[in-house]
């Protein structure tokens, strides 16, 4: 009678370990997909904060100091977010 109770008790587990592994399977399976929306959000944070980078970068070479900061710290702000 025990042993029987053993052999439940293993094939419960068993199920559980399979059914947890298909569940954590299928979850990293469902993140995947985001790689591609993740990268286009990053790609345009890159575009906005070259933009603003070179306007500070004009700015200050035309001796314009505060814009070229406040474009500059713009720039910087779009990775802080």
């Amino acid at each position: 009678m025990v042993k029987y109770g053993l052999l439940i008790e293993r094939k419960n587990m068993k199920n559980i370990i399979i059914i947890l592994v298909i569940t954590l399977f299928a979850a990293s399976s469902s993140f995947a997909g985001s790689c591609p929306m993740m990268a286009g959000k990053v790609e345009k944070k890159i575009e906005q904060a070259k933009k603003l980078h070179d306007a500070g970068v004009k700015a200050h070479s035309e001796g314009n100091h505060a814009k070229s900061e406040e474009l500059l710290n713009k720039a910087l702000d779009l990775f802080k977010s």
